[in-house]
């Protein structure tokens, strides 16, 4: 018998096809079953990885996951809907966005599956913070992502990324490729048959825990005092 999740990705394919309120009203009951039932195997999955990042203990499905209507004020898409399920957890507690933290997106469109750890557009101070920690603990940074494991799952970075050097920061410096990064993240794409099995939330939380080293240097450069 097929997982619920096959239904679910079936549902986002009829929605991103019909990306309209009416159509979305008259499937509201589908929809309401199957993300009880996501929600659920999200629970899971946090529960899971509470166990390796303590932070998120007590964290829940419904904190952790994002709503399915798009904000479209800003946008020249004026679609009401994702077409996607996802939920971000922070070891520093809800949507702590300037922190570290794990995204997890199941996406009908290619490449855009997977799972996303790091820090997404931190501030200029935050920015500047980061680019000094890693240099100032290159090889303790080198080390963590140089890991076999996360060279294997998460190669290269995602993000934007400058041009030229940062203000401040030689052309030429050794490092120059991670300090031109924006983002410090690292992403995994999928097919969405990885999440065609009830043990998809144990794989889920295992493929982010190779993560953990990264986002516990991100957040503790973040946490240091550097104003002395």
């Amino acid at each position: 018998m097929a997982y619920y999740t096959t239904e679910l990705f079936s549902f986002l394919r009829e929605l991103s096809a019909n990306n309209n309120r009416p159509w979305f009203q008259a499937h509201k009951d589908e929809f309401d079953r199957l993300r009880v039932l996501w929600l659920d195997d999200l629970q899971k999955m946090i529960d899971l990885m509470a166990q390796w990042e303590s932070g998120m203990a007590g964290m829940t499905a419904k904190q952790s996951a994002y709503r399915i209507y798009r904000d479209t004020r800003f946008s020249q898409d004026k679609t009401p809907y994702k077409v996607y399920f996802s939920a971000s957890m922070s070891p520093k507690g809800r949507r702590m966005e300037h922190y570290g933290g794990y995204y997890l997106q199941m996406d009908i469109r290619p490449g855009e599956t997977g799972f996303y750890g790091g820090v997404w557009q931190p501030d200029a101070a935050n920015l500047k913070k980061l680019r000094n920690a890693i240099i100032d603990n290159i090889e303790e940074f080198e080390e963590v992502i140089h890991q076999p494991q996360m060279e294997k799952l998460y190669p290269g970075w995602v993000g934007e990324r400058l041009k030229s050097a940062p203000k401040g920061w030689a052309k030429d410096h050794p490092q120059i490729e991670l300090l031109r990064l924006k983002d410090y993240g690292k992403f995994h794409p999928c097919d969405e048959s990885f999440f065609y099995t009830p043990d998809w939330p144990e794989r889920a939380a295992d493929m982010m825990h190779v993560l953990k080293p990264l986002i516990d240097f991100l957040n503790y450069s973040l946490d240091e005092d550097t104003s002395f």
